[in-house]
């Protein structure tokens, strides 16, 4: 293996996801620093990631998707569960469903109660703010102008408007802006896109920014370790082709390489658990226990019921019709190939004295053989998301040996916690209440998934362990906070290493009751802030 030396860089960014995108544009504004990114992934080419269907293709595709594995475990029936991760500059943003969810003020305030100064929601709204571009009622809670466009699915097909009335009918009110004063409702989902395309981090926050001199952006180079010199992390070694670089920082190292890759790569430097570190064959560094541990995930289950009409998903993406619609996407960016993961929402409360919504509800006018491989069934279906939004369940990631190429360990731990499992089953149950309404009488067919047979408590989550998935929300594995088990303090720098910094999802006290995409993005901005604001002294 060839060793070259680099060039030094003020900032050096491992990882070019989506707040390694936000990180780049914010640190090279001034033109004052210089600034190297590096990804492990490539520069996104691929016609699906514009065409936000086309994520159902680019979550088995290996070019932009790390397709990490869950560890087999007892509390989801030994299954191998697939956890899409994304690969390539923008991140997980070129993969995912596109859904914009900031969560409660409630989550930010307690991350402030417990000790991480400066968090609370009103501390965060104004990066909120900052980075939307919201395409709906002026709010003063909503941000106008900023790098990311937020708006409302654009399709209303008559058996969402059917569910949402029918949520209605069982007593959940329709909720115009869920990102607004309250979550409570139901509606449609806000988006990332702009007509009709997916707009990721990459588009947003680095396609505007290339051309600035102080901006060095690496695609394809692999970091297999941060090195330390008395205490501070000074340099970062990576492959890239045959050859190993490395590459050094003046001011800082900042790793954004995500809830999986962060502490994996920490591991690899020799920052952990020593006994963690021990058992994968590393070397001790710096004694840091938290890294790797405290990670938590959005489950969720997937109901499906027969429709009796065909106005589904289904039917819409075969022979002529499928023709159609390509040719109204092209035309006028508009029909089915605008749709994501998720069209109309719903947030409940699972028990009546909860302060806020604990469970989240993503319908969908389709059904799927193959939920993993998002195989449409061919006869016309819809499908329920349920998800609890708070789940006490942790679990951990950390590297299996000094190989940088291998995947890490993860060990969800899903259901583990009663209160995970009574959420998950009153989820349901409401669900099920729901489409029993008079509104979808017209379309109600049978219930598939799990049917209707499934009615005691035990039943349900049997139900819920044999098929439940993540919904791809991983974070809290470099967890900030000033205990013993915190990774990253209130500023997001290492304890214990001075020039090393963690921003992404990884440094979540606890998770947000919402998709995490939104918080990455605010993570990232208040971030930024932080790095330039210490940077001047």
């Amino acid at each position: 293996m060839t060793m070259t030396e680099d060039e030094t860089f003020d900032y050096v960014i491992v990882g070019g996801g989506t707040a390694g995108c936000v990180l780049a544009n914010r640190l090279t504004a001034d033109g004052q620093h210089s600034v190297l990114v590096l990804e492990a992934g490539r520069r996104p080419t691929s016609p699906w990631i514009d065409i936000p269907a086309g994520f159902t293709k680019l979550l088995v595709d290996d070019r932009y998707n790390w397709r990490f594995q869950t560890e087999p475990e007892a509390n989801t029936k030994g299954r191998v569960i697939a956890i899409p991760r994304g690969k390539g500059l923008g991140g997980s943003s070129l993969i995912n469903g596109m859904i914009y969810v900031r969560g409660q003020p409630r989550d930010y305030d307690q991350w402030a109660q417990a000790g991480c100064a400066g968090w609370s929601f009103d501390d965060v709204l104004p990066y909120f703010r900052k980075l939307e571009d919201f395409r709906g009622r002026p709010d003063p809670l909503r941000g106008q102008g900023g790098p990311l466009p937020v708006t409302e699915v654009a399709e209303r097909p008559a058996l969402a408007e059917a569910f949402i009335a029918a949520a209605g009918e069982a007593g959940f009110p329709r909720n115009p802006d869920y990102n607004g004063r309250r979550q409570d409702g139901f509606g449609y989902y806000q988006v990332n896109q702009r007509n009709g395309r997916r707009v990721s981090a990459e588009k947003a926050y680095l396609d505007p920014v290339r051309g600035r001199a102080n901006l060095d952006i690496r695609t394809e180079t692999h970091v297999t370790r941060i090195e330390l010199k008395a205490g501070r992390a000074v340099a970062v070694r990576y492959r890239r082709g045959g050859e190993e670089h490395v590459v050094r920082a003046r001011r800082e190292i900042v790793l954004a390489a995500g809830a999986f890759q962060s502490p994996q790569l920490l591991e690899l430097s020799g920052i952990g658990d020593p006994a963690v570190l021990a058992g994968a064959g590393l070397a001790v560094r710096h004694a840091l226990p938290g890294v790797g541990a405290n990670y938590i995930d959005h489950f969720c289950t997937r109901m499906n019921w027969r429709v009796l009409q065909p106005v589904t998903l289904n039917e819409a993406t075969r022979g002529v019709r499928l023709a159609a619609a390509v040719l109204q996407y092209f035309a006028a960016r508009r029909g089915i190939l605008t749709l994501g993961t998720g069209l109309a929402f719903g947030f409940v409360r699972s028990r009546p004295d909860l302060a806020d919504p604990d469970v989240q509800y993503f319908f969908m006018h389709a059904s799927y053989a193959n939920a993993a491989e998002r195989k449409l069934d061919h006869q016309p279906g819809m499908t329920i998301g349920v998800a609890q939004m708070r789940p006490e369940s942790r679990g951990t990631i950390h590297a299996r040996s000094p190989d940088p190429f291998a995947p890490p360990a993860i060990r969800p731990n899903f259901l583990a916690a009663r209160t995970d499992q009574l959420c998950m089953i009153e989820g349901m149950r409401i669900a099920r209440h729901i489409v029993n309404q008079p509104a979808m009488a017209p379309y109600r067919g049978e219930e598939m998934s799990p049917g209707t047979a499934c009615a005691s408590d035990d039943d349900w989550l049997d139900f819920a362990r044999e098929n439940g998935q993540t919904i791809y929300h991983a974070c809290g594995t470099c967890r900030m906070g000033r205990d013993p088990m915190a990774v990253v303090d209130e500023r997001l720098l290492v304890h214990g290493v001075a020039g090393l910094r963690v921003v992404d999802a990884s440094i979540m006290p606890n998770i947000v009751s919402a998709n995490t995409q939104a918080a990455v993005l605010m993570i990232a901005e208040k971030a930024a802030d932080m790095i330039a604001a210490d940077a001047r002294g």
